[in-house]
């Protein structure tokens, strides 16, 4: 019950954690949306099992320890808020949860691969000199200790070059929007092309484009895996970075968005939690703001193209935004839109998972691979650059060639009457 658990001894966060707790009626509805649970088949590794396992912790009726296992495999995808008849509010109790024991001193995962990625992931500059040195780790890979090898094995044949984006663009004919843009931490290094993509698409749409250059990391990362502290100080730069005479900050990586929408909870009892609810009400992903505005309808492709489309989890489960992306590729005349078979389920990037979790990862992945190939589509598109390098990674183990592309980026070779298959 909700009084059973030490709401005073969990900050700030507590009443939203207990409420998620309480709301649980254990129905089991989410159990065939859980990916660890369709994979491992244990309900202490189902959603409503690790609310139980959560709840007993906060109550004092167990170890942390014995639940950490379980609470670890967790990807936070918050497919089980989507399926959940009562509404429980899954997110609002498992990174608040993981945040409460990191400061009990549990790291969760691997201490040395959660280190490397929390100095290199958040700032392009040294992550762009991590995946050097990584290319090079896995020419010598029977050099490297097998516990980075999970790490070594997401890194890309060739890294693009740097590219840098205008700190202002102006609209093209009426100004119909005022946006500045959150640029992301991994993605600048690995797909720098999607927000020069996005710049150009927003402007043709009448949006004034802005690009803070103060903004950091949106702190998803960090708090994803129970760091607060650090997902703090990045949610703070970020509200001061971000001009408050704007009408809306643009996302164009799922796990963004979602980061910036989790402010009001990663600040929640300091003093900024007022400013990171206005930041958070202002958060929109690219493909909700260009919904929401009504695209110039572009030109059709030289070619016909079959187009499957993946739910990000971060932006499916977490922002709710389903339609709004497939509205804009049916609004690229010719193009076939196609579903893919179990698209509730998680690719299995979630963050950093595919490297604290390597082997449900690659269960995951593979198999979201093989529904992907299955729709015989030539292109893949998406809206969050984690899910990109993963599926990437098992399409071409399955030797596939079907190209993975941001929904922004079909949508700038329409406009730009450019092949997708063959972009410049």
């Amino acid at each position: 019950m909700l009084h059973e658990i030490p709401i005073e001894k969990l900050g700030a966060r507590g009443e939203a954690m207990a409420a998620a707790v309480q709301s649980c009626v254990h129905c089991g509805f989410c159990l065939p949306t859980c990916p660890t649970y369709r994979v491992l088949g244990q309900e202490t590794d189902s959603p409503r099992g690790r609310i139980l396992l959560m709840k007993e912790v906060l109550e004092g009726k167990i170890a942390a320890d014995d639940a950490q296992p379980h609470i670890d495999r967790c990807l936070g995808c918050l497919a089980c808020e989507t399926s959940c008849p009562s509404g429980v509010k899954y997110g609002e109790l498992l990174s608040p949860y993981r945040a409460m024991r990191r400061r009990e001193g549990a790291v969760g995962g691997n201490r040395l691969r959660r280190w490397l990625a929390a100095v290199t992931l958040p700032y392009p500059s040294r992550f762009r000199w991590a995946m050097r040195l990584g290319k090079l780790g896995r020419s010598l890979r029977f050099l490297t200790p097998a516990v980075l090898h999970p790490m070594l094995d997401l890194v890309p044949e060739e890294l693009p070059s740097a590219q840098s984006l205008p700190r202002f663009t102006p609209a093209q004919g009426k100004t119909r929007a005022k946006v500045a843009l959150l640029v992301g931490c991994a993605q600048q290094v690995l797909a720098p092309r999607i927000n020069t993509a996005a710049i150009r698409v927003l402007s043709l749409n009448g949006c004034e484009v802005y690009v803070p250059s103060a903004q950091g990391c949106c702190g998803a990362l960090s708090w994803h895996i129970g760091d607060d502290r650090q997902a703090a100080r990045f949610a703070i730069t970020n509200l001061k970075a971000f001009p408050s005479d704007i009408d809306y900050i643009v996302t164009t990586a799922a796990g963004c968005g979602s980061g910036l929408h989790d402010y009001p909870l990663i600040l929640a009892g300091t003093p900024q939690a007022d400013a990171a609810k206005q930041l958070a009400s202002k958060t929109l992903d690219v493909s909700s703001l260009l919904d929401k505005l009504g695209v110039i309808t572009p030109p059709a492709f030289s070619r016909a193209l079959k187009v499957a489309y993946h739910d990000a989890c971060h932006l499916g489960h977490a922002q709710r935004v389903r339609s709004q992306p497939r509205r804009l590729l049916r609004s690229i005349p010719g193009l076939e839109l196609i579903e893919v078979v179990d698209p509730e389920i998680c690719c299995g990037s979630a963050g950093t998972y595919n490297i604290d979790q390597p082997d449900v990862s690659a269960k995951l992945g593979r198999e979201k691979a093989a529904n992907i190939i299955a729709t015989g589509a030539n292109i893949l598109a998406l809206g969050n650059i984690g899910c990109e390098i993963q599926i990437q990674r098992y399409l071409q183990e399955a030797n596939s060639q079907i190209r993975v592309m941001h929904t922004v980026e079909l949508l700038d070779c329409a406009y730009r009457n450019a092949d997708p298959l063959h972009p410049s």
